[in-house]
């Protein structure tokens, strides 16, 4: 194993998962095999999280498009948190979760949106000043 992955997968892990207090797949994958948990998030977060093809800012907002049309409210809430941590806004992310509605359906967007209320109550940051017209 090259020393730049590891290294790669410690900063973007930090970066993106820092103050997350929820079980991480990591952890989990980690619990039932070590070796293959290590490798998962080598690759994982050490390859593909880290390219710089994309800002994390963006990688998190496209994930969280991802996780709202597939409705996988607990990997969700995780990349709520991860593109808090990189710098999304609640707007950013809240519009980026309207936006799949035509894909996703509303049931889904319900779920997403109940996801990014109970991060946004867990930090203190709920509620939020929806107060601008648009």
């Amino acid at each position: 194993m090259s020393n730049d992955i590891a290294d790669r997968t410690r900063k973007t892990a930090a970066l993106y998962f820092d103050g997350v207090e929820d079980e991480k797949p990591f952890e989990l994958w980690r619990s039932f095999d070590k070796e293959l948990g290590k490798e998962l998030s080598l690759f994982i977060t050490g390859r593909m999280y880290a390219r710089e093809k994309l800002p994390h800012k963006t990688r998190q907002l496209v994930t969280i498009s991802a996780l709202t049309v597939l409705s996988r409210p607990d990997e969700l809430k995780l990349h709520v948190k991860a593109a808090l941590n990189v710098g999304c806004s609640v707007e950013e992310i809240v519009e980026t979760i309207f936006q799949t509605f035509t894909y996703g359906g509303i049931p889904t967007v319900n779920t997403a949106l109940k996801v990014v209320r109970t991060v946004l109550q867990e930090k203190g940051l709920w509620p939020v000043d929806n107060s601008r017209e648009q």
